[in-house]
Formats: C-alpha cells, sequence, structure tokens
C-alpha cells in the first residue's frame, strides 16, 4: 500500500474530509489532495503534520495492524559492523540517501540485480 491510499484510507475512516485536514494540520487542501493523488510525495514533517490532525501514530503509515510489530534483531551488537564506522559508515549513509530517492520497481530491480551478483559470484 502507499503513502495516498493510506492517506485516503485514514481519512476516511475518520470520517474527516481534506477541507478537516487543512484546518487541524495547517497543510493546503490542494497539497492534501495531491498527496492523495499521488502526485506529490511527503516528507516525514508532512506525516507528521497529518498523523496528528487525523489522531493516529505515526508507524500506522507503514504499519496497518494495531499495535507496534516486534522490531526485528538483525545482528549481534557485541562486534561492530562495517557500516558503524569510518568508510563503511560514510558509504552506507550515501547509499541509505540515494536510495530513499528511488521508486518502489527501481529499489526491487536493484535487489534483483544484487541477487543474481550475489549467487554468480557464489557460482565461481
Amino acid at each position: 500500500m502507499d503513502i495516498a491510499e493510506r492517506l485516503r484510507q485514514l481519512r476516511e475512516a475518520k470520517k474527516l474530509s481534506q477541507g478537516d485536514i487543512e484546518r487541524r494540520s495547517g497543510l493546503l487542501r490542494s497539497y492534501i489532495s495531491r498527496l492523495e493523488n499521488s502526485h506529490a510525495v511527503p516528507t516525514i514533517e508532512t506525516l507528521e503534520k497529518i498523523s496528528q490532525a487525523l489522531g493516529v501514530p505515526l508507524y500506522r503509515w507503514f504499519y496497518e495492524g494495531q499495535k507496534l510489530p516486534e522490531a526485528p534483531i538483525f545482528s549481534d551488537k557485541s562486534k561492530p559492523d562495517w557500516a558503524s564506522q569510518g568508510k563503511g559508515h560514510r558509504f552506507f549513509t550515501k547509499l541509505r540517501r540515494a536510495l530513499s530517492h528511488t521508486t518502489e520497481s527501481d529499489r526491487r530491480l536493484l535487489l534483483h540485480l544484487a541477487a543474481k551478483l550475489a549467487a554468480a559470484k557464489r557460482k565461481r
């Protein structure tokens, strides 16, 4: 589910109009309409304003359940990983920023390419 669908779903569940969100958040109704029709991409700050206007926690934009999901444990923190310091950290930060501006289909393409490269390397 994308942000536009989620915004419309949350707004309609609260039985609010775009004008109601405008009055509660300070955002223009036309901008809210652009968000709902996927003509604009909101910043985190904008999502926070709309969340406050809707009276829902911020995580509800990304998770459909009623309570917070369990946080996954990705690694043992006793050992520093390559992305936690030095050049690795700088590279990871740049990569994260670049990926935040890509579309979902581009991210899937990049993950598919990485999987193919990893598989080819394992075959050698």
